[in-house]
């Protein structure tokens, strides 16, 4: 029989490992717990208790978010979300994103993984082609569910919300339900993470463009909540989507969100942050006569691309823009493209042929400019760029993707499977550049992915 002091210690246990709230009528559950892990150890429930007080037991504790977490879920949950999702956000982020084609969503958490894959699933759908890169996470303490979510086969059960055409195209037949199609798992990957502590690379500022988090934080303290939503809130690119359960509100001003309603549903926005597009600086006070400072340090050159570049690699590509200035011409053309200011990129990349001669990076550069306008002239720019770097990666690869786009697969497996073999040596600083914030192991990942959907494995 569990005492009353020991289960009173055992749930504020809980709340202090997993940032969890109980109500009256999750004592018989939370006493069962107790028992069956206190036996499980061979350990009295008080010597259990004062090992779980005493030291970091990460093994245990995920086995507590096994047991007594709720894991109830099925693809296209609340579907009047995910037809928000569809019609208004993701048109909206793909708009904004088309300099760098990339969506990345997470799933906050995610149980067994409905949630996580059937975000895929709309980000894929909703893309304008091959070429764009989604990748989604999910995160959940439960070991167990996580071990389910990896495997992606679903009983009928779990797709009974899902439409018909979205049924044929994803999902496959499997022994006891259905498979996630290949093309979707291989966007999405699973982290094992407890919302009560901080994880700085999970939580990295701007890293999501969409995040959902719904049905969790009723079952969180209220400390826990707060320090949720400010990670959340920090971790959303600006113009950002947020989207929680119908049960959960953060009032008419969450600090760094707008409240937005659309079809019945309440979700939120990450305030945009104004950048300036480059305004003429405006003219010093007076200063008291004196000598002319000395020129700056040639090195201050070199310093301000290794800062925009350590910025890029975190995907802050306004705040790296600053930081490179005026003299850093190229790296100042990619993130101009980066930011959606395409004129302004071409412009920059045209000065620097025009300047400096041929140049692989500057052709590489324009081919990115014209491929929102005019797909022949960016081919011809990357055909360039190849020609004048035969070990340049990156105009190979993104010529595959855009042959796989006009349906040439012939053609696109012959400059994937070069720029496969060219990824192994690529410069480190061409991927941060061109790579479209992501590195060598994904772009990787994505080539291998195009050529198995041109029918060639490597």
């Amino acid at each position: 029989m569990i005492g009353a002091a020991s289960l009173t210690r055992f749930r504020e246990l809980l709340q202090k490992r997993l940032g969890w709230t109980f109500a009256d009528n999750d004592l018989g559950q939370t006493a069962e717990v107790l028992a069956a892990r206190s036996q499980a150890h061979g350990l009295s429930t008080r010597e259990y208790l004062d090992r779980l007080a005493g030291r970091r037991w990460a093994a245990e504790v995920a086995e507590l978010a096994g047991a007594l977490s709720i894991t109830e879920t099925y693809f296209f949950r609340h579907s009047e979300q995910f037809r928000v999702l569809r019609e208004r956000v993701l048109p909206e982020l793909i708009e904004a994103r088309s300099g760098q084609r990339v969506l990345r969503l997470l799933s906050v958490g995610c149980s067994s993984g409905e949630e996580a894959y059937s975000l895929a699933i709309a980000a894929i759908r909703a893309r304008p082609g091959p070429d764009w890169i989604v990748t989604v996470t999910g995160v959940d303490a439960n070991r167990d569910m996580l071990r389910r979510a990896r495997a992606a086969v679903y009983s009928p059960w779990s797709l009974r919300d899902t439409p018909e055409d979205v049924r044929r195209r994803w999902f496959r037949p499997a022994e006891g339900g259905f498979r996630v199609a290949d093309e979707v798992t291989a966007t999405v990957r699973f982290v094992e993470h407890n919302v009560a502590a901080d994880d700085p690379q999970l939580w990295h500022p701007a890293r999501y463009d969409v995040i959902f988090c719904r049905n969790l934080l009723m079952y969180l303290t209220a400390d826990t909540v707060a320090e949720l939503i400010r990670r959340m809130t920090r971790a959303l690119t600006d113009g950002g989507f947020l989207f929680l359960g119908h049960t959960d509100s953060l009032g008419s001003r969450p600090d760094g969100l707008e409240l937005c309603h659309a079809d019945g549903t309440v979700y939120y926005q990450r305030r945009v942050a104004a950048v300036p597009r480059d305004p003429a600086p405006a003219a010093p006070p007076p200063r008291p006569a004196r000598a002319a400072a000395p020129p700056r340090p040639q090195a201050d050159a070199g310093d301000g691309r290794r800062r925009a570049l350590s910025l890029m690699r975190d995907d802050r590509f306004a705040e790296a823009l600053d930081a490179v200035g005026t003299g850093d011409v190229l790296v100042r053309g990619v993130l101009l493209a980066q930011l959606g200011r395409v004129d302004e990129a071409r412009d920059t990349a045209n000065r620097l042929l025009h300047t400096g001669g041929p140049q692989a990076d500057a052709h590489h550069l324009l081919g990115v400019c014209h491929e929102l306008d005019c797909a022949d002239q960016a081919v011809g720019q990357y055909r360039l760029a190849a020609y004048l770097d035969p070990q340049f990666a990156m105009p190979r690869l993104r010529m595959g993707l855009l042959a796989r786009r006009r349906g040439d697969d012939r053609g696109a497996a012959d400059h994937l499977s070069a720029a496969l073999d060219l990824l192994t040596g690529e410069n480190d600083d061409r991927i941060v550049l061109f790579g479209g914030g992501f590195g060598r192991l994904a772009l990787t990942t994505l080539c291998r992915t195009e050529l198995d959907a041109c029918g060639i494995r490597r």
